[in-house]
């Protein structure tokens, strides 16, 4: 994924602080368009075209490394109803979001 910017390094632990923190961040942030596991099946998605992305299969349209991950959830995605959340979270809770999407069972194991 090109953005113009770097790709960032995740540089929070994926311990149980974080998994917990990213859950409860995800619940808030994300779970209304990405559904509450994470399957692209929210309610507030329904409407949107192209639909949320299953967070939890092997398919990652944006890139999936950890720091690609990051970008998606600061920058938000143009043309889709992703929007940059990088204004209203600060770097360690979209890392921690990053380490709790990655502890979902199908979520792929690519390079952090």
């Amino acid at each position: 994924m090109q953005t113009g910017k770097p790709v960032p390094t995740n540089t929070v632990d994926a311990d149980a602080t974080s998994l917990t923190a990213g859950k409860k961040l995800f619940a808030s942030n994300c779970a209304s368009c990405h559904g509450e596991t994470a399957k692209g099946d929210g309610k507030a998605g329904t409407t949107l075209n192209p639909k949320p992305a299953n967070l939890a299969d092997a398919t990652w349209a944006h890139g999936s490394s950890d720091g690609e991950i990051f970008t998606v959830i600061r920058d938000g995605v143009k043309d889709t109803g992703m929007k940059a959340f990088g204004s209203r979270m600060t770097a360690h809770q979209m890392w921690d979001v990053v380490n709790y999407l990655r502890s979902l069972a199908d979520t792929p194991s690519a390079p952090r």
